[in-house]
């Protein structure tokens, strides 16, 4: 049996955003929006991170690429510590290690033709000769669906659904390993997001790409994804298969965010689980179990005992959840206090 190549690991990863104050601008508090993480992506597959925002899985891909400098931990790619490079090497290690961000607009220069946006990336990395630049940007016009034609309009030219396909274009034009989609389609129209999704998986059978796709869209991540992670308050709560996430899912928090999903069949009725009070500060997180001043099932052991990721029997190989109670809440056992 063949075994699929670890192309990314991520341990105990944090990132700590300092907050200044007083007079000399010291550092006073930090905001905890990624507390030690850890996960793998496998080459070939795509891990979804989810959660309510907030909860650190942007951040934890602005991290991973080195965008926002994390605070302590580990990050491997492809054999290599990226966290241990200097600026110099991390450059070269970019051209496998591409993004597409949220907002199209925002995240390409308005005053450059799409020729310039894909030239400059070009050049960085120095992908094709000077010669063969052109050609390559026609090329990856029409595989993102556009029109070599359109290579000298400006972004504002361009629906958001083209836009984000030149995003696309872009990252794609240095040949990457893996891209990060940070809600890639979240800021399209649901006709376009099924556009760009069925390109996105195009692209990845056809170039042998990898994703780590960050989104709050249950719908589209069941559809993308090979594995979730489900993050709480810049911790992993939940992680495992497509499948076993969807159908089995273990976590309290979990739970709720697919309780959420609207049912496509008419008069086809589910159970909602409706979390109580906000989402905590993640200046002054928590003690135990983050989720516990939301959840139904917690105790007093919640609230001082923090979860380690774990699986029961029943599960799933590779399907972990961080509760205290999982087996008894399965086993109808520990009941909800509301």
């Amino acid at each position: 049996m063949c075994m699929k190549k670890e192309l990314l690991k991520v341990k105990d990863l944090k990132q700590y955003f300092p907050i200044k104050g007083g007079m000399l601008g010291r550092t006073v508090n930090h905001v905890k929006a990624v507390d030690g993480v850890t996960f793998d992506v496998y080459e070939g597959e795509t891990v979804s991170i989810v959660g309510e925002s907030g909860c650190g899985k942007s951040t934890t891909g602005r991290a991973i690429l080195r965008l926002d400098e994390p605070t302590s931990g580990e990050v491997v790619f492809d054999g290599d510590d990226l966290l241990s490079l200097n600026k110099a090497q991390m450059r070269k290690k970019r051209k496998d290690l591409q993004i597409i961000f949220q907002d199209p607009y925002a995240s390409i220069n308005p005053r450059h033709t799409v020729r310039q946006i894909l030239d400059e990336a070009l050049e960085i990395q120095n992908v094709v000769p000077k010669s063969q630049r052109n050609d390559k940007i026609r090329e990856l016009m029409e595989t993102v669906g556009l029109g070599p034609h359109q290579i000298d309009r400006f972004p504002h030219e361009f629906s958001g659904g083209q836009r984000q396909r030149i995003g696309i274009a872009r990252a794609l034009s240095v040949d990457p390993k893996l891209i990060i989609c940070d809600e890639a389609v979240s800021a399209l129209d649901v006709s376009i997001q099924a556009q760009v999704i069925n390109l996105l998986k195009k692209l990845q059978r056809e170039f042998k790409l990898t994703y780590l796709f960050i989104s709050h869209d249950l719908g589209v991540v069941r559809h993308i994804s090979d594995r979730v992670i489900v993050m709480y308050l810049g911790r992993i709560v939940e992680i495992g298969d497509k499948t076993s996430v969807f159908d089995n899912p273990q976590h309290p928090y979990t739970k709720a965010l697919l309780s959420a999903i609207p049912v496509p069949e008419p008069g086809k009725k589910k159970e909602r689980v409706i979390l109580k009070g906000d989402v905590p500060s993640p200046i002054n997180p928590p003690e135990g179990c983050r989720f516990h001043t939301r959840c139904p099932f917690a105790t007093d052991l919640c609230t001082t005992d923090t979860p380690e990721l774990k699986a029961e029997d029943y599960m799933k190989e590779g399907h972990l959840a961080a509760c205290h109670y999982m087996d008894e809440i399965e086993s109808g056992k520990h009941k909800p206090k509301y």
